[in-house]
């Protein structure tokens, strides 16, 4: 009897109707365990080289992990991938909420979206049971108004919706996917590809849960984070993320006016503390768990924020926030409500207009370009009219929808300096001067620059309870921040493949865990006899089968590069005298690449790693590419 998963893969095919379900062998699940190590086995394997991101040949991949639906603090996100309109290569994303573990009780491990719809349609999932709604009625309209149309529809206002907004329609190359209006699937641009499939919603429902191989041991570990949470994520519980933007302004990690500028005067008006004192109104959190870490913040003058899309993250505070240039709570929380009726990334909208205004004050657009806004760092009033304009593609906002990078090809001039992104996606909210191991993360990262999935240096830069917990990695001794040698790279490696391998649990981030305690869990349900060892090999495989496939669709080394700007200090701030060595970072990458055993010259995966991880496969599909081993 199989533990912790259904052993069913649902794939629909939009452009014939034709729906089935397939039954993977238990090997397959151990090998891949599910997450972004199903999106990249089945990217690798089904996808030609080349297909068009937004083509009919695309395909858009929705993955839970061996534990999602435990009832476990951290188990309720889902992983999408499909080949990225943002960096024509890799694309991913994580989500939490409430929508993977119904997908579980729904009857099903994953979903494989083939083709194109000929009209708007949803999915309708529930009991082991799928079939295809038109959508017709719902084109057009906000996340809020869709979802609460399929319930009412539907008759079941427990029902669990994942899907776009009008950004995600129009194909805003940044679109992301939200899951019951508060969570999103935000980087790489999967809402475009479901917009380029006439897909507008997967509506799921389902009432049986997996069944686990030990229930009492994974009740132990539910009550015992339930006990010991406050003590190990009390920050997150009172204030969700953002917390520290004071002392990230005052370290130098805080991005000001795309990452320009080192300090912001106004940090204290648009902090989690600020959020909390000002336009809070409550907390909410996923399934099963007692953190509670999800902000729902209200307006009503001078803009209009509903609470049913939560409120802003650290992420979205700092790239609405101090990377624009403004200390307008109230706008802040506005562009966060804007992005989840329209289906935008707000990491990768924050970075754009950031881009924008950087032109703009550069003299590269024009009061004609930009339909007669004054687009100006700290001009709270343009950055909501602008993110409006990217999810219509009005406008200036046609051009922007395209990302940073390709809307400063566009514009010419020397824009280019000003796209602060790695292949194509707009940086995280975190400064690579300060963490240069991040810096090294962002560069090499399979799907762009993600904050999520690579080092963040602080956390090993000294004693402290994160380099305790990565002694049972052994990693033993604090590295500083601007260490760029082998045992930097090599930290990395660890913490690149431990994030990865958590994308293929896809269990979340923010609920404390410890290393062992994870592995502990995976035996709980799965029943496997896993170990720390495994879960590294099977990070290091996804991390893996990514790189290939970029390889494949014709990425280099030269597209693991940070962006100029990081090779100079910012203007002000705590890291005005500090930059990267760009030597130093390229010689990083480098032992990077040795380390995860990829070819030094081109960065392509050798034959013996592929067959080190079990995916010997990899190299025949690279063969048939034509590129060599």
């Amino acid at each position: 009897m199989s533990y912790g998963y259904t052993g069913k893969v649902l794939r629909i095919n939009l452009t014939s109707g034709s729906i089935g379900v397939e039954e993977p062998e238990e090997k397959f699940y151990r090998r891949y365990f599910g997450g972004v190590g199903f999106v990249g086995y089945y990217l690798l394997n089904e996808l030609e080289p080349g297909v068009d991101p937004l083509g009919t040949d695309n395909k858009l991949i929705f993955a839970l992990g061996v534990v999602s639906g435990a009832p476990l603090p951290g188990s309720g996100r889902n992983a999408v991938g499909a080949k990225s309109p943002m960096t024509d290569a890799f694309g991913k994303s994580e989500v939490g909420g409430f929508w993977g573990a119904e997908l579980k009780r729904a009857g099903y491990d994953a979903i494989i979206v083939e083709g194109k719809a000929e009209k708007p349609v949803y999915l309708w999932i529930h009991d082991g049971e799928a079939d295809t709604r038109d959508a017709g009625h719902l084109w057009g309209k906000s996340t809020k108004e869709s979802q609460q149309a399929i319930r009412a529809e539907l008759g079941d206002r427990l029902i669990r919706t994942a899907q776009i907004g009008p950004g995600g329609e129009r194909q805003v190359r940044f679109a992301c996917i939200i899951n019951d209006l508060k969570d999103a699937a935000g980087r790489t641009g999967m809402g475009a590809v479901m917009g380029s499939k006439n897909l507008k919603a997967i509506a799921v429902r389902g009432h049986t849960a997996p069944q686990m191989a030990n229930p009492d041991q994974v009740s132990h570990w539910a009550k015992w984070m339930a006990r010991n949470y406050m003590q190990l994520a009390r920050g997150f519980h009172d204030l969700g993320t953002g917390a520290g933007m004071a002392g990230g302004n005052l370290t130098g990690n805080l991005p000001v006016r795309n990452f320009r500028d080192g300090y912001f005067e106004e940090v204290d008006a648009i902090s989690a503390e600020a959020v909390r004192n000002t336009i809070r109104i409550g907390m909410e959190g996923c399934f099963a768990c007692p953190i509670r870490c999800k902000k729902v913040v209200e307006v009503k003058e001078p803009y209009n924020v509903d609470p049913f899309y939560g409120g802003p993250e650290y992420e979205t505070l700092a790239s609405f926030g101090s990377n624009c240039g403004v200390g307008d709570l109230k706008a802040i929380a506005k562009g966060h409500d804007l992005c989840h009726a329209y289906s935008l990334d707000t990491i990768s909208t924050g970075g754009t207009v950031a881009f924008a205004m950087e032109c703009f004050e550069n003299g590269l657009l024009s009061l004609k370009d930009t339909d007669g806004i004054e687009l100006t760092f700290g001009n709270a009033a343009a950055m909501v009219q602008i993110i409006e304009k990217i999810g219509k593609r009005e406008g200036i906002g046609d051009l922007l929808a395209e990302g940073s990078l390709r809307a400063a090809r566009h514009i010419g001039g020397g824009a280019e300096q000003f796209a602060i992104q790695v292949k194509g996606v707009e940086m995280g909210m975190h400064e690579p001067r300060l963490k240069q191991g991040l810096g090294l993360g962002y560069s090499v990262a399979a799907h762009g620059a993600d904050h999520g999935v690579g080092l963040h240096d602080t956390m090993f830069a000294q004693e402290g309870a994160s380099l305790q917990r990565a002694r049972a990695l052994g990693i033993l001794d604090p590295i500083p921040l601007d260490d760029l040698s082998p045992r930097k790279a090599a930290l990395l490696r660890q913490m690149h493949c431990w994030s990865i391998f958590r994308d293929c649990l896809v269990t979340c981030s923010f609920v404390p865990y410890d290393y062992q305690q994870t592995m502990d869990i995976v035996r709980a349900v799965a029943g496997w006899n896993s170990s720390l060892v495994e879960g590294m090999v099977v990070g290091e495989r996804a991390v893996t089968m990514a790189r290939a496939f970029n390889t494949r669709e014709g990425l280099t080394t030269e597209d693991d590069r940070l962006p100029q700007r990081f090779f100079s200090p910012p203007r002000a701030g705590a890291l005005k005298e500090v930059a990267i060595d760009p030597t130093k970072m390229e010689q990083a990458k480098h032992f990077y690449y040795k380390l995860m055993g990829w070819e030094a010259s081109s960065g392509l995966p050798t034959f013996e790693k592929l067959q080190e991880l079990g995916i010997g496969w990899v190299a025949d599909k690279l063969a048939q590419a034509s590129i060599r081993r």
